[in-house]
C-alpha cells in the first residue's frame, strides 16, 4: 500500500492504495466521485474521462499513484460556483446530447478539453475528437450539436449520420 495526495476539483484529497488502483477507482472508491464512470476497463469507450493537470486523460487506464501530486477535475467539478450547470452541460440538456447518461461525464469532459485547444471546432474536428468516447444511445447527431452550441456555433447545419 501507498499513500497518494493530490488536488480534486480544488480540493486536497489523499488515500492509500495499492499500486495497481486505477485513478479511475480511486476516485469512484476512496473519494466517492462516482461521476467518473467505468464502462470497459480498456480505455476503449471514454466514460471516464477526466482531467489531470489540465489534459484529458482515460481514468481506467492511469493509476492513482501517477496522479500524485496533480490536479485532478472530474465531472463533479465542472458546474458553475452557484451550481447551476456549466455552459457545456447546458448545452448537452439543451440539445438533447444525451439518452442514458452513462457515456455523458466523458463526452462533458472531453468537450471541455477540446474547447479548450479549439474554442470553435468544425463538426469534422468535434467527430473526429470525439472518436475515443463511445455512446450507444445518441448516434452522436445531438452530442455534436450541444458541443457546437457549447462554442457559440450555429447549430442548424449538423449532418445526421
Amino acid at each position: 500500500m501507498a499513500q497518494v495526495k493530490m488536488t480534486v476539483n480544488g480540493k486536497a484529497a489523499s488515500g492509500e492504495v495499492e499500486g495497481r488502483t486505477l485513478l479511475a477507482h480511486f476516485l469512484r472508491d476512496d473519494l466517492g466521485l462516482t461521476g467518473t464512470h467505468i464502462g470497459c476497463d480498456t480505455s476503449q469507450c471514454g466514460a471516464c474521462v477526466v482531467h489531470v493537470n489540465g489534459e484529458a486523460v482515460k481514468a481506467c487506464s492511469m493509476l492513482a499513484l501517477e496522479a500524485e501530486g496533480a490536479e485532478v477535475s472530474t465531472i463533479e467539478g465542472q458546474a458553475n460556483a452557484d451550481g447551476s450547470l456549466n455552459v457545456i452541460q447546458q448545452a448537452f440538456q439543451d440539445h438533447h446530447g444525451l439518452q442514458c447518461g452513462f457515456c455523458t461525464p466523458g463526452m462533458v469532459m472531453s468537450t471541455a478539453a477540446l474547447l479548450k485547444d479549439n474554442p470553435k471546432p468544425s463538426e469534422a474536428e468535434i467527430r473526429h475528437y470525439l472518436d475515443g468516447n463511445i455512446c450507444r444511445c445518441t448516434g452522436y447527431h445531438n452530442i455534436v450539436k450541444a458541443i457546437m452550441a457549447a462554442s457559440g456555433q450555429d447549430t442548424g447545419q449538423i449532418a445526421a449520420e
